[in-house]
């Protein structure tokens, strides 16, 4: 019995390894969007689809990591995810112009939105509930030490080397786990025969696929183009359509049944608007600095840097304080944080100085990294029996999410600019005025914190009175 938890020990260790080089390659590449810009003589609202195309495709594949986490075992899923990750990290090498760039993120998202779902319900598996939060806080800081270091060795990469260089690292590196997957990836988790639904697959994926290339089109075309208005009409449809058809089906793809758990709802929400807002500035925050503030990348990546080594250390400290003092206060103070953070990016201006940016982006993520990984495992807690399907919901809610906040972000500000980000006024008090949206957002959180969010014996305690 100790040999074989060992041994899922360190399958769960070699997986979060994957897990954090996957999570790299996600945001890495908005460190270069401007150098993508100028090589391949495109906008950039075109370069940022080297990024959004990424949260894009990963939010397509999640719906499926419930049938995956069932149907194979973790062996197959660690080989065939990294290797279509390294395919495509060797495709974006040698890319030759925008279009095959986005060919090869979108196989490294495939590998990506295999991953990274996987994990978190190999853990929820092998751990005791009690300590979930306290391995989901470690978990979390692999997954958040993963794109800060990346992010900040990918500015001085990018600008001492070239944008190509990323991929070279991607591809050793995945090639060093691939072998050591050969020597340590044995244990064969158990597997059933579970019928895959191939309507519930095509309909999820045009479902999600529809309503973020809608919001990402935006960026190009205006709200009310054919080309934004027709994908979220078909991806709505589509969604609808899968939605009625889970309850009908004996095995359904993914069990939406557990939405009906009003907490879980609210946790996901909560969730949905956290990494929209992150992902927006994620895209947002290097067009500021070096489009409209005119500072490089090396600056850019270091106004980054602390407050992601924040989100890192925040990322244990706020799992190990639910557990001392509960996750209301917790998320309270979470968003109390992203709230002056966001308060304080409405007074940017393209003078500002590198002090007063990292500190205000600082504080910015450590009510980010305060609120993650207690929210997200809050969330699967209120439906602990159905790991497999609450880990689907969540991170497909979650992606579409992020996907459509990386997109409508920067549109927004481009909007309010007059049409395009510049190093100019317009583009500066655009990106105070997206600001107090943001702000806005993490209002909302607060209230659905205080109002619904406390821990999971007194809900029970409440509802048993009730």
């Amino acid at each position: 019995m100790n040999v074989k938890l060992n041994s899922r020990m360190r399958l769960l260790i070699l997986f979060t390894l994957a897990a954090g080089l996957v999570t790299i390659a996600q945001s890495i590449i908005t460190t270069g969007v401007v150098y993508l810009m100028s090589d391949f003589s495109v906008s950039s609202t075109q370069a940022q689809w080297s990024y959004s195309v990424f949260l894009l495709v990963v939010g397509v594949m999640i719906p499926l990591s419930a049938y995956i986490s069932r149907r194979f075992s973790a062996r197959t899923i660690f080989f065939f995810s990294l290797i279509i990750f390294l395919l495509g990290s060797g495709i974006c090498y040698f890319s030759n112009s925008l279009i095959v760039l986005i060919i090869g993120r979108v196989l490294q998202a495939i590998g990506n939105g295999i991953i990274m779902p996987y994990v978190q319900i190999l853990l929820l598996r092998t751990i005791p509930e009690e300590k979930w939060q306290t391995y989901m806080g470690l978990y979390g800081l692999v997954i958040a030490i993963a794109p800060v270091l990346g992010s900040f060795i990918g500015g001085f990469v990018i600008t001492l080397y070239g944008w190509r260089e990323l991929f070279s690292f991607f591809t050793v590196a995945t090639i060093i786990l691939l072998v050591l997957g050969i020597f340590f990836v044995k244990d064969n988790t158990p597997t059933e025969d579970y019928p895959l639904d191939y309507l519930s697959v095509i309909l999820s994926v045009i479902g999600c696929a529809g309503v973020m290339l809608g919001f990402t089109n935006v960026a190009d075309y205006g709200f009310t183009h054919y080309l934004v208005i027709l994908p979220m009409i078909i991806g709505i449809i589509t969604l609808i359509l899968f939605v009625k058809r889970q309850p009908k089906l004996e095995k359904p793809l993914i069990n939406l049944s557990i939405l009906k758990n009003k907490y879980f709802l609210v946790g996901t929400t909560f969730i949905c608007i956290l990494f929209s807002c992150l992902n927006g500035c994620t895209a947002l925050i290097p067009i500021f600095i070096q489009g409209v503030a005119y500072n490089s990348a090396i600056i850019s990546a270091s106004v980054m840097l602390p407050g992601g080594l924040m989100i890192i250390v925040f990322n244990i400290i706020g799992p190990l304080l639910t557990n001392r003092i509960g996750i209301k206060k917790v998320l309270i103070m979470g968003c109390i944080f992203s709230i002056i953070g966001y308060a304080t990016m409405m007074f940017y201006t393209q003078d500002s100085s590198f002090e007063f940016m990292a500190i205000t982006q600082t504080i910015r993520l450590i009510g980010t990294g305060l609120a993650l990984m207690p929210a997200t495992t809050w969330t699967l807690t209120m439906v602990s029996d159905k790991v497999e399907d609450g880990t689907a919901v969540n991170n497909t809610l979650r992606q579409i999410f992020a996907a459509i906040g990386s997109s409508i972000v920067v549109v927004i500000v481009a909007v309010l600019a007059g049409g395009a980000i510049d190093h100019n006024t317009a583009s500066v008090v655009a990106f105070n005025q997206t600001s107090l949206i943001l702000l806005a957002l993490h209002v909302v959180m607060l209230i659905l914190t205080i109002v619904y969010i406390d821990d999971k014996e007194r809900i029970e305690h409440k509802n048993a009175k009730a």
